[in-house]
């Protein structure tokens, strides 16, 4: 049996403005396809028109310029490739993160060869740090928090990844001393790395985290530019619930 969905938007532009609050979580919430009804009907443009007209009065430049502060606050100030580059960097932060975690026959540890341990800990300090740089870059308040939560998880266990040569920055990114770290306990990197718990398994969840938060603001994003279109990219979730 087929589902229809009838969605009546109103074509009146003042409508456009009656959803949008002055904090930025009121504007996500608004309803963005009574906006796209309007733009699509003609609506936004014929306001537009009006703001930069010549005679246009002072309480419809006010309306106007409210509603592009309002809107452009619910959009991402990330751009894409910003975006791009935490997905990527978590991606890679996660796989090596999981590599080490691993228990079956091709496990890191399965031979216990410290050479490849190290180097299989020294890729992961590597996507580690990389994600530290690409979080700086995006203004998302979701993915610096995220991001926070992985270094704060990261400074509880200073003291034991200084252990295996494993230290933090000033700039909250990781090295690791290759002398130090072959000459640790086996015990010592495996608590640390590959059991369940452990500070690897924590930064593979951390990973998976900031990585949800990169697609939200992409999809988030992706659905109005600045340019005044839809992008081709975004997530519907639940908004046609209620119209059933």
């Amino acid at each position: 049996m087929g589902i229809s969905i009838n969605v009546q938007a109103k074509t009146d532009y003042s409508f456009l403005f009656s959803g949008l609050g002055t904090s930025a979580a009121n504007a996500a919430s608004s309803n963005w396809l009574a906006d796209y009804a309007a733009i699509k009907n003609g609506s936004y443009a014929k306001l537009m028109k009006a703001y930069y007209a010549k005679d246009s009065s002072d309480e419809v430049k006010s309306a106007a310029r409210n509603t592009a502060v309002n809107q452009s606050s619910a959009l991402s100030k990330d751009d894409t490739q910003t975006l791009a580059k935490v997905q990527s960097t978590t991606d890679a932060l996660k796989e090596t993160a999981d590599k080490l975690i691993d228990t079956d026959k091709k496990s890191v540890f399965a031979g216990e060869d410290m050479n490849t341990i190290y180097a299989a800990v020294k890729d992961f300090v590597s996507d580690y740090n990389d994600v530290i740089s690409a979080g700086s870059s995006a203004s998302s308040t979701s993915i610096a928090n995220r991001v926070r939560n992985m270094t704060n998880i990261t400074d509880i266990s200073s003291r034991s990844l200084a252990k295996v040569g494993v230290t933090i920055n000033s700039d909250k990114t990781l090295s690791i001393d290759e002398d130090t770290f072959k000459s640790a306990d086996m015990d010592t990197i495996k608590n640390l790395f590959h059991e369940r718990g452990s500070y690897g398994y924590n930064m593979s969840a951390q990973a998976s985290y900031i990585n949800f938060a990169a697609d939200q603001e992409a999809n988030r994003a992706n659905t109005y530019t600045f340019t005044g279109t839809y992008g081709s990219s975004y997530s519907a979730g639940s908004i046609f619930n209620t119209w059933f």
